[in-house]
């Protein structure tokens, strides 16, 4: 399966990266509608007054998907801790979804620009509903096999 490697006989592959909402439908509704994602799975824990919903594109058992986690219910956490990093995100025609999300007043922080003076390749940042940091990147280049590190 793309996305997989298998050392010493283990296979490993990312499944998904968690990330802390302050209201779970909204942030549903954000990367489902907005940016074409699929539900991956709901999950309620309310021994843990948590809810949790996975979203990406395709299955979460063969693609990586973004674990959002509600913990107290819809509202209570009022700011949200500082995120370092972001998660990167292809698209096909960053120029037609950015004219999209603009329209529905998602806040850019770049471009959408060349990532490069010349470059064909694209990149636009962006943040979703709790201010979290999304690249949406159109690329062209190809990256290669991964780096042999010795």
């Amino acid at each position: 399966m793309a996305g997989e490697k298998t050392v010493s006989d283990i296979t490993f592959r990312i499944r998904h990266t968690m990330m802390q909402v302050s209201d779970l439908d909204r942030s549903m509704d954000f990367y489902t509608r907005l940016l074409g994602m699929d539900v991956q799975r709901i999950r309620p824990n309310p021994d843990k007054s948590e809810r949790v919903g996975y979203v990406g594109y395709g299955s979460e058992d063969e693609y990586p998907g973004l674990e959002l986690i509600e913990t107290g219910g819809a509202g209570r956490v009022k700011e949200m801790p500082k995120w370092h990093g972001h998660v990167a995100i292809f698209v096909s025609d960053l120029y037609k979804l950015s004219t999209k999300l603009k329209a529905e007043g998602v806040k850019f922080t770049l471009g959408p620009e060349p990532n490069r003076p010349g470059s064909q390749d694209h990149v636009a940042f962006i943040q979703d509903p709790d201010g979290y940091t999304l690249e949406l990147t159109e690329r062209h280049a190809k990256s290669g096999p991964p780096v042999k590190i010795t």
